[in-house]
């Protein structure tokens, strides 16, 4: 098993591939390894990555062989540049961990505990930057950074509610806890973040686990951030997320195509290939994945 500190040869960027992922992103220059450079580039991921499940649906659906597509960075940024497909939290966090990593920022990979559940069960990044460390989550999409610090953290962005919760875990261990807006309901997300490094190993490990059980094993879900709104599709449901609404729209099979290709830039081959292995037809079948009941508090600022 590799060390936290250790990048498999999977996760190494070399430079032709830096320099593609970084024009996809907009960046005509190398950005700094500084919290302005941190900022920029995770910025852009939130706006221009989604968090997604067509490659790994394709993948189950088909019996491919091998481990659950995206895992390995290298993989995961030629598919995303091929196809405009993310990933779900395992491999779209170690994605950005190795991105940031390549650009010269000190990034580790940890692991959290979405919803509260006492279960690890996302993926994450934080980044030690100008000597403090800054969670920078690749699936919730918070549009900015958040300072991990025991004084807690409320974004100013209204479009994009976060906030950082101090959570002390025992008398030499600190926590926090990241709290969101549910993407498609009124409701708050609250994911427990342990600060610590885990190994690339072990984020295959629990990305090879989800095979089981999932929210993302069969009906559509993606969403990314789209200028001072949120975008959500899951099943046949097309969700507008802004500072001041929650909008809902249910879609026909040729307008889950359409929005498809027109919200998130998905490509005509990715969606022949998800369609070819039934995934448009699971979008309209029962939910059967596990679910989660609403977060028994709220954040701090709104208790």
């Amino acid at each position: 098993m590799s060390s936290p500190c250790e990048t498999p040869d999977g996760d190494r960027l070399d430079h032709r591939l830096q320099r593609a992922i970084l024009d996809r992103l907009g960046f005509p220059a190398t950005p700094p390894a500084n919290l302005e450079g941190l900022r920029a580039v995770y910025g852009a991921w939130c706006q221009r990555v989604p968090f997604d499940n067509f490659q790994k649906v394709i993948a189950l659906k088909t019996g491919k062989p091998g481990l659950l597509p995206g895992i390995r960075a290298v993989e995961f940024f030629e598919a995303w540049l091929a196809d405009g497909t993310g990933a779900t939290c395992w491999p779209s966090a170690n994605a950005l961990q190795a991105l940031l990593e390549s650009l010269g920022f000190e990034a580790r990979r940890v692991a959290a505990h979405m919803h509260d559940a006492g279960v690890f069960n996302h993926g994450t990044v934080i980044v030690r930057c100008e000597g403090h460390d800054w969670l920078a989550d690749s699936s919730l999409h918070t549009e900015a950074p958040m300072p991990l610090r025991r004084a807690g953290f409320v974004q100013a962005n209204a479009a994009f509610f976060a906030e950082i919760e101090y959570a002390r875990r025992d008398r030499d261990t600190d926590g926090f806890i990241l709290w969101v807006n549910a993407p498609v309901s009124p409701e708050y997300l609250a994911c427990r973040i342990f600060p610590e490094p885990v190994e690339h190993a072990y984020f295959v490990e629990r990305f090879e686990a989800s095979r089981e059980r999932s929210p993302f094993n069969s009906r559509p879900y993606i969403r990314r951030n789209r200028g001072e709104e949120m975008l959500v599709l899951v099943g046949s449901m097309r969700y507008v997320r802004s500072a001041r609404s929650l909008s809902g729209k249910s879609l026909s099979r040729p307008e889950i195509l359409q929005t498809l290709r027109d919200d998130f830039h998905l490509s005509e081959g990715i969606l022949e290939r998800w369609a070819a292995a039934g995934g448009l037809e699971a979008t309209f079948e029962e939910y059967t994945g596990p679910s989660f009941p609403p977060a028994a508090r709220r954040p701090p600022s709104r208790r």
